[in-house]
């Protein structure tokens, strides 16, 4: 959402930013510069997302998405009134299907066309989820939340003036459920500049490492498995290998861990510079859609990456070229002794991750087609 308002500023558009500020996602302005502040009005609304058990089995027995619902506040709702009754817009911008609940009082206040930001197919990350999971109950009740998801997600496709997906995937998955709205694909991009490696950042070779935040399921469930199924084969191959775990909210069961060559860092101060010391990053998702940031931040830094096929979701990679796909906790630890053995091909999947980024992420490329999607939409 950053790049793409700096992108839009740098082409010339008027940004106004109202955020949603949760326990898990907290809006926090101190990180933000005056000068970004004064050009797009940030703000926030604080909305207690969080679950509660008791609103949970009450929904049981109602038609409306439990995970929708909790984003919906009064408190919200009324300050996007004040903010639409003030200005006049050409567009209002929806990031992810979680602000669709404001539609109705959009479309009311303002002849804005509005453009939903799809970040993912949400539920589809909900249906790998249960897929993923080893309780009946808890499958049970995932399955039941992503068709609830499903049901108003799809429903919900034509009550945009346009959607705005980050990978080809979803837009044809709404394409297919019926989707009759412009569509256009904008992937996460990022300021290159931003990530110029330095030649006097050491690396750490051989080593590996995770980096994400550990309050989020998938994240959890990954390492998890990292931990439990593919580091033993590692170090029967490779014994001196390290792997760091890095990421905010680490849960205290990987805090106290106390495993051979895993080394639990919590959260860094820098990505780019953890990034940079160590070697081969890994990306163990059997959940998720849309596409992970941290592997596009990752090839940009020049990093070797070895994923399963949905952690690469929406990245148009080649195999053994800018990237390792593991699928199995085998092949997880096959790929990891092949760049241990062979520095050469880990060197030169790393530099041809990083002009892939280039061909692909770049934000101003990307600013600059969204910028041109909202004129087209405009002038319809």
């Amino acid at each position: 959402m950053h790049m793409l308002t700096e992108g839009l500023l740098k082409l010339g558009a008027d940004v106004k930013i109202l955020s949603v500020s949760t326990y898990k996602h907290h809006f926090n302005e101190t990180h933000l510069t005056e000068a970004y502040k004064n050009k797009t009005q940030a703000e926030a609304v604080f909305i207690d997302t969080r679950i509660k058990p008791v609103d949970a089995f009450i929904n049981l027995f109602k038609k409306e998405s439990y995970n929708i619902k909790r984003f919906y506040s009064k408190t919200f709702d009324n300050r996007l009134i004040e903010i639409l009754k003030k200005n006049t817009f050409d567009i209002v911008q929806l990031e992810t299907l979680y602000m669709a609940p404001y539609v109705n009082t959009i479309r009311k206040y303002t002849k804005a066309k509005i453009v939903l930001r799809s970040h993912n197919t949400e539920y589809k990350i909900w249906e790998r989820s249960a897929e993923n999971s080893k309780n009946p109950l808890a499958k049970w009740y995932l399955n039941f939340l992503a068709e609830r998801l499903k049901t108003y997600e799809l429903a919900m496709i034509n009550c945009y003036d346009a959607i705005a997906t980050i990978t080809e995937d979803d837009a044809e998955i709404f394409k297919l459920a019926g989707c009759t709205k412009p569509i256009i694909t904008i992937p996460f991009g990022l300021d290159l500049k931003n990530f110029e490696i330095s030649g006097t950042t050491k690396q750490e070779f051989p080593s590996a490492f995770h980096l994400g935040a550990m309050n989020w399921g998938p994240n959890i469930e990954g390492v998890k498995w990292l931990i439990e199924n593919v580091w033993g084969k590692v170090i029967s191959q490779q014994p001196s290998v390290k792997l760091y775990l890095a990421g905010r909210f680490m849960p205290d069961w990987l805090i106290r861990l106390n495993k051979k060559n895993i080394v639990v860092v919590g959260e860094v101060k820098s990505q780019f510079e953890f990034m940079q010391s160590k070697g081969i990053m890994l990306v163990p998702l059997f959940a998720g859609g849309g596409m992970r940031v941290k592997i596009i931040e990752g090839m940009a830094c020049g990093k070797t990456i070895i994923s399963t096929t949905i952690g690469a979701e929406g990245v148009p990679y080649e195999h053994k070229k800018n990237i390792l796909i593991a699928n199995t906790a085998e092949e997880f630890a096959d790929h990891i002794s092949l760049c241990v053995n062979n520095p050469e091909l880990y060197k030169s999947i790393g530099q041809n991750a990083v002009q892939l980024i280039k061909d692909h992420f770049d934000n101003n490329i990307i600013s600059l087609n969204l910028f041109n999607f909202y004129k087209s939409i405009l002038s319809q």
